[in-house]
């Protein structure tokens, strides 16, 4: 007897689906393909109305209705809070007389960090789903569909799905079993070792660091850091991704996979770093000070993820995208993925070109970045 035709559908949003199927799917390992995060984007208004974001999860359900598979994907108007650049693409689709947004990106909004991009009980249904989002652009006149920040391991359901593949370059910090701090210092080279001890003496002189996580995370706190999330967002993006109203939300609905880490001088907060907890690694998100201090953001963003990472036991510490300071910092260079599907024909064949160029350069970009670790030789 042959299986039932799979059917794929675009649904409201994800807050629109069953918690329980959705996270069943999704599994626990990330924090960002929960049912949690990606609701609280939706209810904060950080993907919505006036975002740029319009939230519309293409699902499959079994006979009974159960959900079985889905793509967290979005119309996006414009390409910011990816992280991923297309804007020369972009650029180019729209000289030649096209129009290239509206578009269908498949990712966790706002958040450069790995994960599953494909849901789904088992791996028959991926790509069916990716022929979806192939076939949501085809019907609306949309140029194209993309998913960023692949976890490597699905990288074959989107070449099965003839999706083209896009390389780029983070940093991760690795846990090789380290005991303590001490004991990954110890793997470093001996001037290098030195340098950190002095940037983690000078960052803490006159400064408590001060770790809050769930409901320990009271109102003052979310304040004192949207001041800082504000002004390095302005500085960044222009405009801030994020509502005031997701941090309430992230503490009281995902709890102890939120880690705030605060700087108190004299009892006042002037620096904070944002933190996800997942089952395998601590995800660097946002950082920002109301005064600088030499070394402050090194502390509070890349050593005590560190520190917390070897106390709980985590495999790796991802700190966010793009930065090459990190890599004196034992941040070793890793690549990070992302498809892409056009529907132009043409433009497809010129972005498929490039692409094998890009990918070309990035394994070298690797190759040299990796000669370049702090990490003792031989």
């Amino acid at each position: 007897m042959s299986e039932d035709p799979l059917v794929a559908k675009v649904a409201g949003s994800v807050g629109a689906l069953p918690r329980d199927q959705w996270d069943a799917i999704a599994g626990s390992d990330n924090p960002f393909m929960s049912y949690d995060f990606l609701t609280i984007m939706e209810q904060s208004g950080s993907v919505g109305p006036g975002t740029g974001w319009q939230s519309a999860p293409i699902i499959i359900e079994d006979k009974d209705g159960t959900l079985v598979g889905a793509l967290p994907s979005y119309l996006k108007g414009h390409s910011r809070g990816e992280f991923v650049f297309d804007h020369a693409w972009a650029d180019a689709y729209q000289r030649a007389g096209g129009e290239y947004y509206p578009k269908v990106q498949i990712a966790a909004p706002h958040t450069p960090a790995g994960g599953p991009r494909v849901l789904c009980s088992e791996e028959r249904y991926a790509v069916p789903l990716l022929k979806a989002a192939e076939q949501l652009c085809a019907q609306n006149g949309f140029s194209s569909a993309h998913a960023t920040f692949i976890e490597p391991a699905q990288l074959p359901l989107f070449e099965q799905a003839g999706w083209m593949l896009r390389a780029d370059v983070q940093f991760h910090w690795q846990n090789r079993d380290y005991a303590s701090f001490d004991d990954f210092l110890g793997a470093l080279a001996s001037r290098k070792r030195k340098a950190i001890r002095k940037e983690r003496a000078a960052a803490q002189d006159g400064i408590e660091i001060v770790r809050l996580t769930g409901e320990q995370i009271r109102a003052e706190h979310w304040d004192a850091f949207w001041e800082f999330y504000q002004d390095t967002g302005a500085r960044k993006w222009g405009q801030p991704y994020l509502t005031r109203e997701a941090f309430a939300l992230f503490s009281s609905e995902m709890g102890d996979k939120v880690l705030l880490i605060l700087a108190l001088e004299d009892g006042v907060p002037i620096a904070g770093a944002l933190n996800f907890v997942g089952g395998s690694a601590l995800y660097g998100r946002y950082w920002g000070c109301s005064r600088e201090k030499r070394f402050l953001h090194f502390e509070l963003c890349y050593y005590q993820a560190i520190d917390i990472a070897i106390e709980r036991g985590l495999q790796r510490v991802e700190a966010g995208a793009q930065g090459g300071h990190k890599l004196a910092r034992g941040y070793e260079p890793i690549q990070t993925w992302s498809a892409h599907w056009i529907a132009d024909p043409g433009f497809g064949e010129a972005v498929s070109e490039f692409l094998e160029r890009e990918r070309e350069g990035v394994a070298i970009d690797q190759i040299y970045l990796g000669e370049r670790t702090p990490f003792k030789k031989g």
